[in-house]
């Protein structure tokens, strides 16, 4: 299992953390997602299938792009 921090700093409110944390987590793979509008941080428990390509190119599909 793997857990990852991603730095987003599109998360500007409650609505952006909802739509992270429940799209993120339907994700096969996913254990658990915790998202923050605060410190405009994600962060994303992992095991296989998911991967973090997947999990990043995800975040920039829902309009999330995760920080260079």
């Amino acid at each position: 299992m793997t857990t990852t921090t991603y730095s987003v700093p599109g998360i500007s409110c409650g609505h952006c953390v909802n739509t992270i944390q429940m799209e993120i987590s339907e994700m096969d793979g996913v254990q658990s997602v915790t998202a923050s509008a605060e410190t405009k941080v994600v962060e994303i428990t992992f095991d296989v299938p998911a991967n973090e390509d997947a999990i990043k190119s995800l975040m920039a599909e829902i309009n999330y792009p995760v920080a260079a």
